[in-house]
C-alpha cells in the first residue's frame, strides 16, 4: 500500500506540471527559419489528417445533455526501454522511474540480449535472481561495472508493465554485434580447436581465445601494437576467402551457431509468445545486406534453397541471409498474429534490405527506424541551424516515405530516440527539449508512423560510448527540461478533451486515436460512463 499511495504521489506531482513554454532564444534565429510558421503548420495539418479521427457513439443520455469526451489512452506508442528496472540505487529513484511507464510511456522495450540473458548455454536468465533485485542494486557501489547492468531478468519487468497496461516491446531476438549480443560461449566452446586453427591458417588471422574483453569481430586491441586487433584483421579476410570457403574450414561451428539462433527463438517464444506484443527479430543487419548478403539470393529464386552457409560480416561469422532466416522461424516460433519487427541504423542500406526481403517473402509487420545524436556538438549544431540534412523538416517524411514504401506500406516504428542535451544548464536543456518537441511533431505527423521510442530516459544510464546526458532526468531522478516538454506532447497537445451535446442518442467528436472515456447524466440524473476505441 505504501508502494501504491508513493506512485499516486509521484503521479500527481508529474502530471500536475504547467504547461511547457518553449524559450526561443535558446535557439538561433536560423534554426527558427528552418523550424517556421509554415513548417509547423503543415505538421498540424498531417497530424490533424493522419493521428485522427471522427467518432459516432450511441449514448442513453438526453437531447441536450452534455456529455464529457476525456481520452483516456493512445493508440500511437510512446515508449522507453526499461533497461535500468530497479537499478538506480535508491527506491525512491526507482519508484519514480517506474511511474513513468503507464503515464508518459505506453509503451516499454524489454532487454532480450543473448549475452546476458544467457550466460551459459541452456542456462537462460528468464527469472529473477537475487542479483537482479532492488536491493542487490541499491547495496552496488559500482553498477556499471556489473555485467547484467541494462540487462534486468524479463520476467519482473514483463510482470510489472502488465499491471500497469503498458505495451511490452521484446529487443532483440538476433542480432550480430558479438560485443552486445552474442554470448563469448558460442565461439569458444562450440567451435573446435581444429576448426579455429585451420581458420587461423588460412586466414593469418589470430582468433580470441575464452577472452571475454575482446569478442569476435568488435573491439579494436591496441595494447600491443605488434599484433593486429582481431577487428581489424577480420576487415582484410573479404579479401581473402569466399563465405563458402570459410564456412567449410568451421562446419561445426556453422551448425552450433544455425541451432542456438533457432532454440533461442523457440525458447523465447514458448515462454513470452502471449505476453509480449511485439518483437525486434533481427536488429542492425542491413549493412551485412549491403555488403554482399544480397547477393546470395539468385534473381527469383527462394533463398532457403539459395543461401550459402556463412556470410562475412562486419560483426564477425554470421549466417547467409541471417535476418530472412531470423524472420522465417520466429513466424513459425511465434504464430501469424504476433508482430514481427526488423530494425536498423543504416537508413542508406535500409530500404533496399526491406524491399529484397518483402520480395523474397520474408514474414515481418514492422519496419523500426533508429535516430542518435550521441554527440552534444550535434545539437549545438542544430541550435544554430546547421544540424544534419535528414533531420530537417523538410527531409524527416520524405525519408520515412521511402522507408514505408520499400516495405510495402507497413507501420515504421521509430525504435531507437537518443537526443543529446550540449550541457546541462537550463539553455542546454532548453536546447534538448526543442529539438525533441519539433522532432517528435514532425515524426509524429508521418502517415505510417505508429509509434516513437525514447532510448535512455535517465542521464549517465546508457551503454559504454553514449552520451551521459541525453535522459529525460537526471541521475537522482530530477525532471529535465525535455521531460515537461514530452508530458506537454503526450498528454495535452496530442489527448483530446472535450464536452459535446447529445443528440438523437448520439454524440459525434473528432479526437486523437485511443480510448476514451464518455461520462453523462442520464434522464434519471444519474452519473453514467461508456468506454469506447476511437480508431
Amino acid at each position: 500500500m505504501k508502494h501504491l499511495s508513493f506512485l499516486v504521489a509521484a503521479s500527481a506531482a508529474f502530471t500536475a506540471s504547467a504547461a511547457f513554454q518553449v524559450d526561443r532564444s535558446a535557439m538561433s534565429d536560423k534554426y527558427w527559419a528552418v523550424w517556421n510558421d509554415g513548417v509547423q503548420a503543415k505538421i498540424d495539418a498531417d497530424i490533424e489528417k493522419y493521428r485522427k479521427a471522427d467518432a459516432t457513439v450511441a449514448v442513453a443520455a438526453p437531447d441536450g445533455a452534455e456529455v464529457a469526451v476525456e481520452q483516456v489512452s493512445h493508440a500511437f506508442f510512446f515508449g522507453a526501454h526499461i533497461f535500468n528496472f530497479n537499478q538506480l540505487g535508491k527506491k525512491e529513484w526507482n519508484d519514480r522511474y517506474k511511474e513513468l511507464y503507464g503515464t508518459l510511456f505506453n509503451s516499454a522495450t524489454v532487454a532480450f540480449y543473448w549475452r546476458t540473458l544467457e550466460t551459459y548455454p541452456y542456462a537462460p536468465r528468464f527469472e529473477e535472481r537475487y542479483e537482479d533485485t532492488e536491493n542487490f542494486w541499491n547495496s552496488c557501489p559500482q553498477p556499471k561495472e556489473q555485467a547484467h547492468w541494462r540487462r534486468p531478468a524479463p520476467d519482473p519487468v514483463i510482470s510489472f508493465l502488465r499491471t500497469r497496461g503498458v505495451r511490452i516491446h521484446g529487443h532483440p531476438l538476433i542480432w550480430g554485434n558479438n560485443a552486445w549480443h552474442t554470448p563469448t560461449w558460442l565461439w569458444d566452446d562450440f567451435c573446435p580447436e581444429a576448426e579455429k586453427f585451420a581458420l587461423e591458417q588460412a586466414t593469418g588471422v589470430k582468433l580470441p581465445r575464452r577472452d571475454v574483453t575482446q569478442p569476435m569481430g568488435v573491439k579494436d586491441m591496441k595494447n600491443d601494437p605488434k599484433e593486429r586487433s582481431w577487428a581489424a584483421a577480420w576487415a582484410e579476410v573479404y579479401k581473402q576467402l569466399s563465405a563458402d570457403e570459410i564456412a567449410r574450414l568451421v562446419p561445426t561451428f556453422v551448425k552450433a551457431q544455425n541451432d542456438f539462433m533457432a532454440r533461442r527463438i523457440r525458447d523465447i517464444a514458448a515462454r513470452y509468445g502471449s505476453r509480449v506484443d511485439s518483437w525486434d527479430v533481427v536488429n542492425e543487419s542491413a549493412t551485412d545486406w549491403s555488403r554482399g548478403a544480397k547477393e546470395t539470393w539468385p534473381a527469383g529464386e527462394s533463398s532457403a534453397k539459395n543461401s550459402r552457409p556463412l556470410t562475412l560480416s562486419h560483426y564477425g561469422l554470421m549466417p547467409a541471409n541471417y535476418a530472412y532466416e531470423a524472420l522465417t522461424l520466429a513466424r513459425q516460433a511465434f504464430g501469424p498474429k504476433a508482430w514481427l519487427n526488423i530494425n536498423e541504423y543504416n537508413m542508406e542500406a535500409f530500404p533496399g534490405q526491406i524491399a529484397d526481403l518483402a520480395a523474397h517473402g520474408a514474414s515481418f509487420d514492422v519496419v523500426g527506424s533508429q535516430m542518435h545524436l550521441f554527440n552534444p556538438a550535434e545539437s549545438v549544431n542544430i541550435a544554430r541551424g546547421e544540424g544534419p540534412a535528414h533531420l530537417r523538416p523538410e527531409n524527416v517524411a520524405a525519408t520515412f516515405e521511402q522507408i514505408a514504401r520499400a516495405g510495402g506500406g507497413r507501420p515504421i516504428h521509430l525504435s531507437e530516440i537518443t537526443i543529446t542535451a550540449p550541457d546541462i544548464s537550463p539553455r542546454g536543456q532548453m536546447v534538448q527539449a526543442i529539438i525533441m518537441r519539433n522532432l517528435y511533431r514532425a515524426w509524429f505527423s508521418v502517415e505510417k508512423m505508429n509509434g516513437i521510442t525514447w532510448w535512455n530516459v535517465v542521464d549517465d544510464c546508457g551503454a559504454p560510448g553514449e552520451p551521459s546526458i541525453s535522459g529525460l532526468f537526471t541521475r537522482d531522478m530530477r525532471p529535465k527540461t525535455a521531460y515537461f516538454a514530452m508530458d506537454d506532447l503526450v498528454n495535452r497537445e496530442w489527448k483530446t478533451k472535450a464536452t459535446v451535446v447529445a443528440q438523437g442518442g448520439k454524440v459525434a467528436f473528432r479526437g486523437f486515436r485511443g480510448r476514451y472515456r464518455l461520462t453523462w447524466k442520464g434522464a434519471d440524473g444519474k452519473p453514467q460512463m461508456k468506454l469506447v476505441e476511437v480508431k
